[in-house]
């Protein structure tokens, strides 16, 4: 046989479009779906698409049979289909790939009568909402779920090879853990029982007994919000870890959070250029800083020299590229965390107390940046988050905000009593919060104290409060939501594009 002949396959093997790299100039039998079908003259270009990406295909009608031409000419879209064909590197093809269609088997045929009701044309939002169940099948919206799997899966991965175990905490709760507002109730035999806002109560007890653990699963919050960044349904990610201060817990989410965008990074720039991401920002956040940027430097600055006209509210904070200044093995120091696979040479995230942060807000609104001024004393709104957020390249790490303003579980800070042990990791380029943890209260007294000033029953949390009865000591924990994270990584515009089915104020369906 010559070498220009071709060389008969049999059985082509089965690939899938994101292996295809692997099978440059083989012969190969894809199973998927048409996404989408252009004609010129007697050339056909077939988009395929399988779950794993989108190709286009090649089918000249000389070089096929005129049963195959066709059956290629006659599919509608979102047909199912098994083609087999040769792999062809090209670097004009948008996934640098195409393939020579040799054969097709028509699976199910959309009929014409009843097409495909998601068309290449643009749809308006409450339409494609309705019709998620086949919206989520566009290179776009497939992209974002992709990588919506690896930010899970890496989550996981990253504590579970540093030492932590996962424990499942229960969806269904006798008591609120952030407050009663915002509860789904339902009835649980009689009593009234609610869906979970978080596992953390649960999971310090299983850190108490094992050390180093976290929580992966579905949380429920009933606020009735509308915003961008808000879905009653959403999945949550709960480190916890014993004899932890804040400190190492703000060390541990910027090591957690640099793994999750490693990992996208790694496995997901074709996805990142579907969505139009610009990959660029991602990198900027795990390139290693060795101390403030310019441009953080100045915006520290300017928030640290606008703090400081009002001294009694000024207090050193712990900044980008450095470690707490307290004494090593003391509350608050690096060394006094575990072991949590930190290094040197991990990125570290800019930090600004909430003193630094409302002196920031301050001096955007005088300036005619923000539409209301920020209350000194009242928690983060969102436009705030946004303001702070869009004013670095990194997540910005927001610390020891008024006590009055927290969850009652959370522990004063012994230099401020007023202000507590907690932070909030806000996302850059505006994306606002999308970590929030804190040091827990200790001491029984003081967190008996809490439960009843902020009017929450105390039956229900006499379980907690044997966590201090027994063995008490400090310890740290965050929770992450993972469809923030998705729609900052993905650099979406609204939340309901980062979950398959999105449920929100006014959506449960489908």
């Amino acid at each position: 046989m010559s070498e220009l002949e071709p060389k008969l396959v049999t059985n082509p093997p089965v690939a899938t479009i994101a292996s295809l790299a692997a099978h440059v100039g083989d012969t190969v039998t894809l199973r998927g779906w048409l996404y989408n079908m252009r004609q010129s003259g007697k050339l056909l270009f077939p988009i395929f698409r399988d779950g794993t990406g989108t190709i286009q295909g090649i089918v000249p009608k000389a070089a096929v049979s005129p049963e195959v031409f066709e059956r290629v000419k006659s599919l509608t879209q979102e047909s199912s289909v098994i083609v087999t064909g040769s792999v062809r590197a090209d670097a004009r093809a948008p996934s640098g790939f195409e393939l020579d269609v040799a054969n097709l088997e028509i699976v199910h045929l959309v009929p014409a009568s009843d097409p495909f009701p998601i068309s290449h044309k643009e749809h308006g939002t409450d339409f494609l909402m309705e019709h998620r169940h086949l919206w989520i099948r566009t290179p776009r919206q497939s992209a974002i779920l992709r990588i919506r799997a690896t930010i899970m899966r890496a989550a996981q991965e990253y504590f579970d090879t540093n030492g932590f175990v996962r424990t499942d905490p229960p969806i269904l709760t006798p008591a609120a853990c952030e407050g009663t507002s915002t509860l789904f109730e339902l009835d649980y035999f009689g009593d009234p029982a609610f869906l979970t806002q978080s596992g953390q109560l649960y999971i310090e007890a299983t850190a108490l007994a094992l050390g180093k653990v976290y929580s992966f699963g579905p949380t429920f919050r009933a606020e009735k919000s509308k915003t961008r960044r808000h879905l009653t349904e959403f999945w949550m990610i709960e480190p916890e870890v014993a004899f932890m201060d804040l400190e190492g817990d703000m060390q541990l989410a910027e090591a957690f959070l640099t793994h999750i965008v490693t990992r996208v990074l790694e496995l997901h720039r074709a996805d990142l250029t579907v969505i139009g991401r610009d990959i660029a920002k991602l990198e900027a956040v795990i390139a290693p800083i060795p101390s403030e940027s310019e441009n953080e430097a100045v915006i520290l600055s300017e928030a640290r020299s606008a703090e400081s006209k009002d001294p009694e509210e000024a207090r050193p904070v712990t900044t980008a590229g450095t470690f707490s200044t307290t004494e090593p093995g003391a509350p608050g120091s690096a060394a006094s965390s575990p072991n949590l696979g930190w290094s040197a040479t991990t990125p570290r995230f800019p930090r600004l107390s909430y003193d630094e942060a409302h002196a920031m807000l301050d001096a955007a609104f005088k300036a005619g940046k923000l539409e209301a001024p920020h209350i000194y004393g009242d928690d983060l709104g969102s436009p705030d988050e946004t303001y702070i957020s869009s004013q670095f390249d990194k997540p910005v790490m927001v610390h020891r905000y008024p006590a009055a303003s927290k969850a009652f579980y959370m522990q004063p800070d012994p230099a401020d009593p007023t202000k507590a042990l907690c932070v909030d990791v806000l996302a850059p380029e505006g994306y606002g919060e999308i970590i929030g943890g804190s040091q827990r209260v200790d001491s029984y007294d003081l967190l008996r104290a809490r439960i009843l000033e902020h009017n929450l029953p105390l039956a229900a949390f006499e379980w907690y409060l044997d966590l201090r009865r027994y063995g008490s000591v400090p310890h740290s924990g965050f929770g992450m939501g993972i469809e923030r994270a998705v729609a900052w990584i993905c650099g979406l515009d609204h939340v309901r594009e980062t979950i398959p089915f999105p449920r929100t104020l006014n959506r449960i369906y489908p």
